[in-house]
């Protein structure tokens, strides 16, 4: 008997635009390569239909929705589910708590729900006071109406039980271990400056850029990731790279080898993510042995253990981090060997895709 799956909340399949979907892009073909029918939810324009590693056994499914940045997510989440509504999937994979206004509609037609919480999103500086309330009324629902709730990290997970009172399942995100991609020409290994965000405040990108004004003086700074919606966030680092030639700026990138070999090759990572849990580029950074200077949250503490260096977000300390760490060759090969033997114990894709699918599973029989 065929087992179906719908995953709802993602751009879709296959989508390279933030870790959902590169979650999806592993999880999709390892559910249909163990038998399960799949079905995967997106928007218009958010597929790469021609890509070469499109797994053809998953279903993708394109649904109408408001393209804005406060309206996507709920309009894209409603018409997903009300198709689900008519397809009636066995379970339903459901990521983001906005979507938690939908799930008394799966409850009522008898689809149990895995929701993947994301993160304390209500916390989050990018959104309005209008958007953090409807985040948290949405958190309220999924605690209220979930049927389980998957966490990506230990500490996310004691925050949430704080909240709702229910314990879920930890399941981080996982990483490709580095494959000795090549110096992206005009680079030079372990002496360049990597950040790779999306350009929102609680990534610290503010801190970042006055810092990287500072060290592009002696080193290069590549920046990788937008806004994806413009602002003033994204038209300083444009101002910043038209205006200093030490530093790129690449936009959003969904050429994986070549974000790869900038991870495996920088002489620093600046991961300054203060939100969330484990964070999906953290771990592929770690898997690629990048040497790591990371904002000091408990999340990345987390991930990370002692294989970083730890700052708090203020651009003087972020320039001394960095130039300390590109200037002690053994300390950058230290810690890249740490991170990348970290993320092959412990946040690798096969035990995430299969973690995931013995939490699907629990449900079939219910």
């Amino acid at each position: 008997m065929t087992r179906t799956v719908s995953i709802i909340g993602t751009r879709g399949y296959p989508s390279y635009y933030g870790g959902f979907e590169t979650l999806v892009r592993r999880l999709a073909p390892y559910l249909a390569e163990q038998g399960w029918q799949v079905n995967v939810y997106g928007r218009p324009g958010g597929l790469c239909t021609e890509d070469a590693n499109r797994d053809s056994r998953v279903r993708s499914i394109v649904t109408p929705g408001i393209e804005t940045k406060s309206l996507s997510t709920l309009s894209y989440g409603l018409t997903s589910t009300v198709h689900a509504l008519t397809d009636r999937p066995d379970v339903a994979l459901v990521m983001n708590v906005a979507n938690g206004f939908w799930l008394p509609l799966l409850r009522a037609r008898g689809i149990p729900t895995v929701v993947n919480v994301d993160g304390v999103e209500w916390e989050r500086e990018k959104w309005g006071k209008g958007a953090r309330s409807m985040f948290k009324a949405g958190g309220y629902l999924t605690g209220k109406f979930a049927t389980s709730l998957i966490y990506d990290s230990k500490e996310l997970g004691l925050r949430w039980r704080e909240y709702c009172g229910r314990d879920g399942i930890f399941i981080p995100y996982g990483g490709d271990l580095k494959n000795n991609g090549p110096i992206i020409d005009g680079l030079s290994r372990r002496k360049y400056v990597l950040m790779v965000a999306r350009f929102v405040p609680e990534n610290t990108i503010g801190p970042f850029l006055a810092a990287a004004r500072v060290l592009s003086q002696t080193w290069q700074v590549v920046i990788v990731g937008s806004s994806g919606y413009g602002g003033d966030l994204e038209r300083q680092v444009k101002d910043l790279a038209e205006s200093n030639s030490n530093v790129r700026w690449y936009g959003h990138l969904s050429n994986d080898d070549l974000l790869f070999s900038l991870w495996e090759n920088a002489g620093a990572y600046f991961h300054g993510h203060s939100v969330g849990g484990t964070n999906p580029a953290l771990v592929q950074a770690m898997a690629c042995g990048a040497p790591i200077v990371a904002r000091d949250t408990r999340y990345n503490r987390e991930v990370l253990g002692d294989n970083a260096v730890f700052v708090e977000p203020h651009p003087t300390k972020i320039v001394d981090a960095v130039h300390n760490l590109i200037n002690d060759g053994d300390r950058q090969e230290e810690l890249s060997a740490g991170a990348a033997q970290r993320a092959k114990d412990e946040y690798t894709w096969e035990l995430v895709c299969a973690n995931y699918e013995l939490a699907l599973s629990d449900h079939l029989d219910r």
